[in-house]
């Protein structure tokens, strides 16, 4: 789909301040307009998470750890999205996310979430800093990995 100049440097822009990816603008500015679903939207979040953790495998292989670190952290930013989705919550924030995992934690009884969920978060910066090893970054995605198959078991 083509899009105008001016509308792409506008969503460009407009997730840029919500620290999104313009694709998750693009469907929350459509799930709002359209009246979605919470179940599609869960949807939405699940397939972008299966789609970032698909890409930031491509990236490690490559040896973009930068590029690999922001979408390890799509990924589990997405899964948890997609969580509220299912129970009818819609995160729009860094914070609401990081207050979802900590009910989350608190739901399940397991502190280890909240240190997979650290993972993502040091990941994040990464794509901003750069100062992570290669191993490091190798090993977030190893706690990404598990943190979306156990954020997975809850939705189903």
């Amino acid at each position: 789909m083509m899009l105008p100049k001016k509308l792409k440097e506008r969503i460009e822009e407009e997730s840029k301040k919500l620290d999104i990816s313009e694709e998750e603008f693009i469907v929350e500015a459509l799930s709002e307009y359209l009246k979605i679903d919470p179940e599609y939207r869960m949807e939405v979040h699940l397939a972008l998470s299966e789609k970032y953790l698909k890409e930031a495998e491509e990236f490690l292989e490559k040896g973009d750890y930068t590029q690999a670190s922001e979408k390890v952290w799509g990924a589990a930013s997405q899964i948890v999205k997609a969580l509220a989705a299912k129970r009818g919550k819609a995160l729009r924030s860094h914070r609401e996310l990081h207050v979802f995992v900590s009910e989350i934690r608190r739901e399940l009884r397991d502190p280890e979430i909240s240190t997979l969920w650290l993972s993502a978060n040091s990941l994040h910066q990464n794509f901003y800093e750069n100062w992570l090893p290669e191993e490091t970054v190798k090993d977030g995605m190893k706690n990404i990995r598990k943190f979306v198959k156990r954020i997975k078991e809850l939705i189903k």
